[in-house]
């Protein structure tokens, strides 16, 4: 029997990199708002059952009414307020999550695998989801990634290099990432006490990405999905100019 699956789409950056008025997710792609390629996705998907949207909370009004009602997604249960970071979005989202599961009317399936996409990623296929699904089901995890294409080089902090890895063994990291619900929950529980344990100190924890918080805090190795190169993250005008010219044919 399959088991229930839930998307948590991150909606909430800034785009202070693309140069606009309106944050990224609202930047047209070919006619329509850059966050609607990830929640269509969704919405058509038959491994995901439904969704949290997360966003900044001064744009869930704009988000409601120029995305979710005009466009009929109705595979988003709720939308959840964003934070300043990363990590602090995807927690808000599992804690709404949480919140709707738990209460006596809430009617839905318990989730069993939550996959963490980014809303800024515009061509998420239904392969990169079932090949999730297929990895999840066997680890726990399974994190969206590809083979990296450059030779890659680590350097000091003065800009020496110090180290060049294997290429064969260098992954980029995309989305979505896949976790099973319990297990991503608690270890982001228990990163966010560290958090504040750094913040108190003066000092900040440098998380970028879930798999990370699972490598840190939580009880799961982290296994690689299989991604595509054409599920790259839109964050530069260059980068919506390849999207549009990817969606034009050209």
């Amino acid at each position: 029997m399959k088991k229930h699956c839930t998307a948590i789409v991150l909606a909430g950056g800034k785009g202070t990199r693309m140069g606009a008025d309106v944050p990224k997710q609202y930047l047209p792609l070919a006619g329509r708002p850059l966050i609607w390629y990830s929640l269509q996705a969704v919405e058509q998907s038959n491994i995901l059952d439904d969704c949290i949207l997360v966003t900044a909370r001064e744009d869930m009004e704009l988000m409601r009414t120029k995305v979710l009602e005009k466009y009929g997604f109705r595979k988003v249960l709720a939308m959840a307020p964003g934070g300043a970071e990363r990590y602090e979005s995807v927690l808000s989202g599992l804690r709404m999550l949480e919140e709707l599961q738990s209460g006596c009317d809430a009617g839905l399936g318990r989730t069993d695998y939550v996959f963490i996409q980014d809303g800024a990623r515009p061509f998420l296929t239904e392969e990169i989801l079932r090949r999730n699904y297929e990895t999840v089901l066997e680890c726990g995890t399974a994190v969206t990634a590809v083979r990296a294409k450059d030779t890659v080089k680590i350097a000091d902090e003065r800009g020496f290099v110090v180290r060049t890895p294997d290429r064969n063994r260098v992954w980029n990291m995309q989305t979505p990432q896949t976790f099973r619900y319990d297990e991503i929950r608690e270890a982001y529980e228990k990163m966010m006490v560290r958090v504040q344990e750094e913040k108190a100190a003066g000092r900040t924890l440098p998380i970028t990405d879930d798999a990370q918080v699972m490598e840190l805090f939580g009880d799961l190795p982290v296994r690689l999905a299989e991604g595509s190169y054409d599920n790259f993250k839109v964050t530069t005008p260059e980068d919506l100019r390849l999207a549009e010219s990817m969606l034009a044919g050209n």
